[in-house]
């Protein structure tokens, strides 16, 4: 019995090290884009993404939202959603061009910006959504390659942001 039990630690023991070891060759950091139009002038795409008090009416990964600030720079906001509570700083807000957010906790496994770029395209808008994340914890890098995409929440964000501005 002492034996078996000798066994399973070891090789638990040993599957962690290479969890970790695996963890420590992939990047800490990675970049994800996607550009979407939509059927509205740049303004009003602008005002719905920044209105970050109300993203619990239109985002379904969104049960709350708290806003420290008047929504220009260095606003926070605490966003609580299936991701968990993660606060967000505003870095750069220059309407109706450019929204830039970073997570504002250095404690969490993970960090990084999402960067909002609008321009006028035809008789819509396009926005391009690219998240710089960083992933500090290699095992929680190894689960993110395993199980986790990149793109997902952004297709998740432009999914819910299409349904409530409608898609050209």
């Amino acid at each position: 019995m002492r034996r078996w039990f000798l066994y399973a630690a070891v090789s638990v023991t040993a599957l962690i090290v290479l969890v970790v070891l695996a963890g420590l060759t992939l990047p800490k950091s990675h970049r994800a884009s996607r550009t979407r139009t939509f059927p509205a002038p740049p303004e009003a795409v602008f005002a719905v993404v920044s209105d970050f008090i109300k993203y619990p009416e239109w985002r379904r990964d969104v049960r709350a939202m708290v806003v420290d600030g008047q929504g220009g720079v260095g606003t926070v906001v605490h966003e609580d959603g299936s991701n968990g509570s993660i606060p967000f700083r505003v870095e750069v807000f220059e309407p109706p061009s450019r929204l830039v957010m970073r997570i504002a906790d250095p404690e969490l496994p993970f960090g990084g910006t999402w960067t909002y770029e609008l321009r006028a395209s035809g008789t819509g808008t396009e926005l391009t959504l690219t998240e710089d994340g960083e992933v500090s914890n290699p095992i929680f890098r190894v689960m993110q390659k395993l199980f986790f995409s990149p793109y997902e929440t952004i297709d998740t964000f432009l999914e819910n942001l299409e349904k409530r501005l409608g898609r050209s």
